[in-house]
């Protein structure tokens, strides 16, 4: 159905028609529904400007259709209005489009909501909003916009100072489904599987479904691979340079990488260039850069060689050289790179948990290393968390106590085990957590 009929509907309240929103009449069809969480539980009442980034095939636009739907019912006939991106060509389009609408809502309408769907297809989208933010045309419309060229969205916000109301907060990022979600929904279907399934999904809610039934599809892949080379291609990069540094992340998994080894293995020109592809990368919410951390000063060492993370272990999966498809063929993995597969889970959860609490810059993370010793995450000063694929003890960890006389430590391992003042739990648990990890009272 195209927009202008959507619109016709809405303005009269009839919203729940056949054919009117196709992406939640098709998760009627489907046997996993998930419930989405990224921050934002209830849109707000008041006008501003909200941008929704997010990867492709997460869920956004069928997001967006319930929105619709509930803003309808909420409020009535004339309170909402639908665009989609990918129908406007440029600024001048968006504007028309936007100020056609406008006239359509309902005089009396409570609440005015436009949402604007994949609004980084329209060229320049930023300067149509700005043009009538400053018209005052939007002073009464709450205006909310997703996007998949992350890149794009990122920047364009950054170019609309002042023009966001006066909301709590207007950027947003819609991550992957939470561990506890996959487990609520597909559980039952994989029994004592599910965890090593969920680390194949990336949290994406179309993976999530196809794993629990056995398989992820080769369409499902190609997707993920389509986006971000389509993004490696609108950022001007190349596809050869964004599989050379995907190869890298992969090789290198787990270990401090430098900017220069990473242009190196890769053939690239120099730092700058490979720098670029990581930021591209970090854009697009796949990789995760963890900066050495000096904890005599409590910051980041930037130029110090960094450890790179998939915070999207879908992501992983795409570009993997083991061609992991199904649980089957993760549990044959040789047990260092399921190792490394584990620490990117956890640094997928945190990227998550940060980016729900709203973090301005959730793919910058920290880890701490001597001659001696290492630690994964720093969460914060004191605050660290330790990845281990198998079992471990507190006596291989008899030092931290001595390094750090008032840290904590959470070992994410196969074992449980409490001291004074570190805490072991399984990965199970530590993904079943709603903040950064379980941790030790104070007494």
């Amino acid at each position: 159905m195209n927009v202008i009929e959507i619109n016709r509907r809405l303005s009269v309240g009839i919203a729940e028609n056949e054919g009117l929103l196709p992406h939640v009449e098709d998760l009627k069809r489907v046997p996993f529904q998930f419930q989405v969480d990224f921050g934002l539980d209830r849109l707000p009442t008041e006008p501003g400007i909200i941008v929704i980034r997010g990867p492709r095939q997460y869920g956004k636009s069928t997001w967006i259709e319930q929105q619709l739907l509930l803003t309808v019912k909420d409020f009535g006939p004339g309170t909402a209005f639908y665009l989609n991106g990918d129908d406007i060509v440029d600024a001048h389009g968006l504007t028309e489009s936007i100020l056609e609408l406008l006239s359509l809502f309902r005089r009396d309408a409570p609440v005015r909501r436009l949402f604007v769907d994949e609004i980084t297809a329209v060229n320049d989208w930023q300067k149509g909003l700005k043009r009538l933010s400053d018209g005052g045309e939007l002073r009464d419309v709450l205006v909310v916009t997703t996007g998949s060229k992350a890149a794009d969205l990122r920047h364009g916000i950054e170019r609309l100072p002042g023009r966001k109301g006066r909301l709590d907060r207007s950027a947003y990022l819609f991550g992957p489904l939470s561990y506890r979600e996959f487990l609520r929904v597909c559980g039952d279907a994989l029994g004592e599987h599910a965890l090593d399934a969920y680390l194949l999904t990336g949290g994406s809610p179309i993976a999530c479904a196809h794993i629990a039934r056995g398989r992820l599809p080769e369409y499902v892949i190609e997707a993920v691979k389509d986006w971000i080379y389509g993004e490696c291609a609108y950022t001007g990069r190349l596809r050869s340079s964004l599989l050379a540094v995907m190869e890298c992340v992969i090789r290198h998994g787990g270990t401090p990488l430098g900017q220069a080894k990473l242009a190196r293995d890769a053939g690239l020109a120099n730092n700058t260039v490979a720098a670029g592809y990581v930021g591209l990368l970090s854009d697009l919410m796949c990789v995760s850069s963890s900066f050495a951390w000096d904890a005599s000063r409590s910051v980041k060492i930037r130029r110090k060689p960094c450890k790179y993370h998939f915070c999207n272990t879908l992501a992983a999966l795409a570009w993997h050289p083991a061609t992991i498809r199904t649980v089957e063929d993760f549990v044959r993995l040789p047990s260092e790179a399921k190792a490394v597969w584990y620490e990117w889970a956890v640094a997928q959860e945190l990227w998550r948990r940060a980016a729900i609490r709203g973090t301005e810059f959730p793919e910058e993370m920290s880890h701490w290393r001597s001659d001696e010793h290492e630690l994964d995450f720093v969460l914060e000063a004191n605050r660290f968390t330790e990845v281990k694929l198998g079992k471990t003890t507190p006596l291989e960890f008899a030092w931290f106590g001595r390094v750090f006389p008032k840290g904590r430590l959470l070992v994410v391992n196969q074992a449980v085990y409490e001291t004074r003042n570190i805490r072991a739990c399984t990965l199970a648990d530590f993904l079943l957590q709603d903040d950064d990890g379980i941790w030790i009272s104070e007494s």
